[in-house]
C-alpha cells in the first residue's frame, strides 16, 4: 500500500479519535511505544494515554497543515511529520504544533505507533 496513503489515513484517525475520545488512542500504542510530550518522556500505552487524558483541557480541535511520510527502514516503518494547528475550547487563537510518529506495522497489518514526539511552536 501507497505510505503516503497509509499516513494520511492514520492522521485523520489519530486527530479524530485525540479530539473526541483520548482513552481510545491506547490502541495505537504498545508497551515499547515512547511518546516525548514537549521534552517529557513516557514509556508503555497505558502511561501515554494518561498523559494524554490529563493534559489541562477537555476539548480541543487538531486542523492539520501539512503530513510529510517516508518509509523507514527493512521491517516497513514509516516517519511521520504533522504540522497544523490546535484550538482549544474558550481560547480565540490556536497554537501551532508539530509532531513526528514512527509507526512500525504489526503481525495483524496494521501499525502501531512506536515513537511520537510532540511540541508546540512558539513564535
Amino acid at each position: 500500500m501507497d505510505p503516503d496513503a497509509i499516513s494520511k489515513a492514520f492522521v485523520e484517525h489519530y486527530y479524530s479519535t485525540f479530539d473526541a475520545n483520548r482513552a481510545g488512542l491506547v490502541s495505537l500504542y504498545q508497551e515499547g511505544s515512547m511518546l516525548t510530550f514537549e521534552g517529557q518522556k513516557i514509556q508503555g500505552s497505558q502511561n501515554i494515554v494518561a498523559k494524554l487524558t490529563s493534559l489541562p483541557f477537555q476539548q480541543c480541535k487538531h486542523n492539520i497543515t501539512t503530513v510529510d511520510c517516508q518509509p523507514s527502514g527493512p521491517a516497513g516503518g514509516m516517519v511521520v511529520f504533522v504540522s497544523g494547528n490546535l484550538q482549544l475550547a474558550g481560547e480565540q487563537h490556536a497554537l501551532k504544533f508539530s509532531q513526528m510518529f514512527h509507526l512500525m506495522p504489526t503481525a495483524q497489518g496494521s501499525y502501531y505507533v512506536h515513537n511520537d514526539i510532540f511540541r508546540l511552536n512558539y513564535a
